[in-house]
């Protein structure tokens, strides 16, 4: 089970940070993805970012990519990751 972080993407549109349609950056054990939706069926909480300025929504499961739909996938389930 990974821990994930979410955050809006203050800088979609601009180069190499997705479309302006990639709303949602999604962290990963420290590697980011970007996504233009979530679907998150697992608990969630919020929490301060480290700069204290801003914040993040954090939950614990599996992440699965629908790269159709660019849509992250965070469930309880290991067996529903790609």
């Amino acid at each position: 089970m990974n821990t994930y972080q979410i955050r809006f993407n203050k800088s979609r549109g601009q180069a190499g940070r997705g479309s302006m349609d990639h709303v949602w950056r999604v962290f990963e054990n420290g590697k980011e993805f970007l996504f233009k939706n979530l679907d998150i069926t697992v608990p969630i909480k919020s929490e301060k970012d480290a700069n204290g300025a801003d914040y993040n929504i954090v939950c614990q499961g599996f992440l699965s990519i629908d790269r159709e739909t660019s849509t992250a996938c965070i469930t309880a389930d290991v067996m529903a990751e790609v």
